[in-house]
């Protein structure tokens, strides 16, 4: 199998973020900071997030410089440094068939002039862009998507985390059935959908309506430390906006020099919507249960939070095979059986967990940070911890015991408690009788 470490000119990219701007984000999440976690991460191509608002507009104009086609830098930075493209997360809320719809989408912009002109176009149908990084408006989402192809047919319309039950296109409590329903007209010029941390690339595939358009993942990190959790690896002659557009608009499996090679997904199972549940009454059901046992809550006798998984399952119409295979790094991919045309996939675990589980401390604690900044300043960013380096070269440098639990999500060997009605779900590395104990020493 072809490894997307080895080709010359991919790049890693997570198109979707949030600035200081957007409610409950963190207020380090600046333009310097977030290249410096971009390039800490290991990703190449980053959003700017939050374009819309007024301050944060005027920030991106005046702290970055265009360097090449739709692509911008910090002005200081050096052209190995991440790279930043104009992207915007927008939240419509909206009756349509007599039903609450709240959508989120993102809208990818080729250059300033035209994110200027959408933000105007916005601003006059009575849009508050100062109240919120990512704007509400009663527009609904098809409206809000031809506003802005009609000012530039080059932007990019990507309903955002599709599955999640409360502001998504397929959210069980105010979405659709079908992305049809939602886009109507303008549905040819919906290229591509996220999947959103609760569900995966696979689980998108069951949807006929998806068939012919591009799985990608990002973010949707409200603080730098969340960055590339999940992201896609695209392959670009040049890293220009219209070569990253073409990847995207292209149909699987077409034949094209800019083109998607693989994403970087997040366990499905550790999103904190994957089941259904209630998070007040402590009760979760997977989709069997949920078959079995149905929506009603047993303590508040009120309807459960219909999880992802169970929402999957009810609009599926495709039967698909999986495919797993592992490399040579113990890596396993992901990829749909008999159709070759899909993008693989690899799954993660963000290394501050990682070395978390293995100290048996919380991810946020100095400790941990201590190991994590040793290893970035080892192997130079942490994508190339965890997914480029050999693990017999990790265990010369660190405890054999951190390169074991490295090993052990690189091949899938790991379990997780599923998140449920906005709870994460838990990651277990090792089962409680094999768990290690790791020097506090990162280094021998």
């Amino acid at each position: 199998m072809q490894r997307w470490y080895t080709l010359s000119m991919q790049i890693i990219a997570d198109l979707h973020l949030h600035s200081r701007f957007a409610r409950a984000v963190s207020k380090n999440m600046t333009l310097p900071e977030i290249s410096r976690f971009a390039k800490i991460k290991g990703i190449d191509l980053v959003a700017t997030g939050d374009w819309t608002h007024p301050i944060w507009f005027s920030e991106i104009t005046n702290e970055l410089k265009e360097t090449n086609e739709g692509i911008y830098q910090l002005k200081n930075s050096t052209p190995t440094d991440p790279k930043f493209i104009l992207s915007v997360e927008i939240s419509s809320i909206y009756k349509d068939k007599d039903k609450t719809r709240r959508i989120h989408y993102l809208i990818l912009s080729p250059n300033l002039k035209t994110a200027l002109m959408i933000n105007q176009a916005l601003a006059k149908r009575g849009v508050n862009l100062i109240s919120d990084g990512r704007p509400i408006t009663g527009l609904s989402a098809h409206d809000v998507a031809e506003i802005a192809l009609t000012i530039n047919e080059k932007c990019l319309i990507i309903p955002a985390h599709i599955w999640t039950p409360w502001f998504s296109l397929y959210g069980h409590m105010s979405g659709y059935d079908l992305l049809t329903d939602c886009y109507r007209d303008l549905s040819s010029q919906i290229f591509a959908v996220e999947t959103g941390l609760s569900s995966d690339p696979a689980m998108n595939w069951k949807v006929d309506e998806l068939d012919s358009r591009q799985i990608l993942s990002f973010s949707d990190a409200h603080s730098a430390v969340k960055l590339g959790r999940e992201a896609t690896v695209f392959d670009l002659p040049e890293v220009s906006y219209p070569e990253l557009r073409n990847a995207i608009t292209s149909t699987p499996g077409t034949s094209s020099k800019s083109r998607i090679v693989h994403t970087i997904e997040f366990y499905p199972e550790e999103g904190k919507y994957h089941y259904t549940g209630h998070r007040n009454c402590q009760i979760t059901r997977s989709p069997k249960q949920t078959r079995k046992q149905g929506i009603i809550c047993p303590v508040c006798k009120k309807e459960l939070t219909i999880g992802v998984s169970s929402r999957v399952e009810t609009l599926a119409k495709n039967k698909i095979e999986i495919n797993s295979a592992k490399d040579a790094l113990g890596l396993n991919w992901i990829s749909q059986k008999g159709r070759s045309s899909r993008p693989p996939y690899i799954m993660l675990v963000p290394l501050a967990e990682i070395i978390a589980e293995v100290m048996h401390v919380g991810p946020s604690t100095k400790k941990v940070a201590l190991i994590y900044d040793a290893m970035i300043a080892t192997f130079g960013n942490e994508f190339n911890v965890l997914f480029k380096t050999p693990i017999s070269e990790l265990s010369k440098h660190f405890e054999k015991d951190l390169s074991t639990a490295i090993q052990k999500v690189r091949s899938g060997d790991i379990s997780i408690k599923p998140g449920f009605d906005g709870v994460f779900g838990q990651v277990s590395i090792y089962q409680k009788q094999q768990k290690p104990t790791i020097n506090q020493n990162p280094l021998f």
